[in-house]
């Protein structure tokens, strides 16, 4: 099934999140509250709320979207190449430009959305920061009522699994497996935060992200055996 796919038909993506505040006291008394009841089964006796504060980011509820990467396949002839494209700035803006890109270029039926262990974060992250905004959900991320097999989601850790749902492996474990250049080779996920809040170097965030959708399409690609991208077909737009 998977090798009968256009390749042209899948939007790549992965996001970045952060704590939605820069510190713990900057939340609200409330919204400490909750923080602290929701995470309490992670931290344990072992970290206070205000320590475990750093890894707010991977809640929807206590992070934010500060970036979506976006990447795709165009072929002409036999040329080929992967186009990529990010959305950053201020949450809500960049929710809804990610937002006209797929109703305007990726809606149509054959279309689908592909990430690393995204139907498990980075599609219903998206769909819940989209909806807390009042931002209507594309129809790509509407999951009501549909069967599994019309929802329009590829997930490269789902693929890798071949059915065993115990089985977890990170992009950065499959880029070695497949000899798949290194997404990770300036900061990984633990240190976008501090990038972000310390050092406010977002295109450092921009940068890693897109690395990131590159190696998800190499995965596809190595999962169809299909040779790998070089550098001379990748894009940045």
């Amino acid at each position: 099934m998977l090798h009968q796919l256009n390749l042209e038909h899948i939007l790549f993506l992965d996001i970045e999140t952060v704590p939605e505040e820069d510190a713990f006291e900057d939340l609200s008394p409330v919204k400490q509250k909750l923080y602290a009841d929701k995470t309490q089964y992670q931290r344990k006796e072992e970290f206070t709320p205000e320590e475990f504060y750093d890894r707010a980011g991977i809640w929807s509820e206590f992070g934010k979207i500060v970036c979506i990467s976006v990447g795709y396949f165009n072929f002409k002839g036999s040329e080929r190449k992967f186009r990529t494209t990010s959305f950053f700035g201020e949450e809500e803006d960049l929710l809804k430009r990610f937002k006209f890109l797929v109703e305007d270029y990726f809606s149509l039926p054959q279309h689908l959305m592909c990430g690393h262990n995204a139907k498990e974060f980075d599609f219903p992250y998206i769909a819940r920061r989209m909806l807390i905004h009042g931002i209507s959900l594309p129809e790509k991320l509407q999951l009501f009522g549909k069967k599994p097999w019309e929802i329009p989601h590829l997930d490269t850790l789902e693929l890798w699994k071949f059915g065993d749902y115990k089985h977890y492996t990170s992009l950065k474990l499959l880029t070695e497996l497949f000899n798949i250049p290194s997404p990770k080779d300036d900061i990984d996920g633990s240190q976008v935060r501090d990038v972000y809040y310390k050092e406010k170097d977002i295109d450092r965030i921009v940068t890693y992200c897109e690395k990131d959708v590159i190696a998800v399409a190499q995965v596809i690609l190595k999962l169809r055996l299909e040779p790998l991208l070089e550098d001379h077909e990748l894009i940045s737009v």
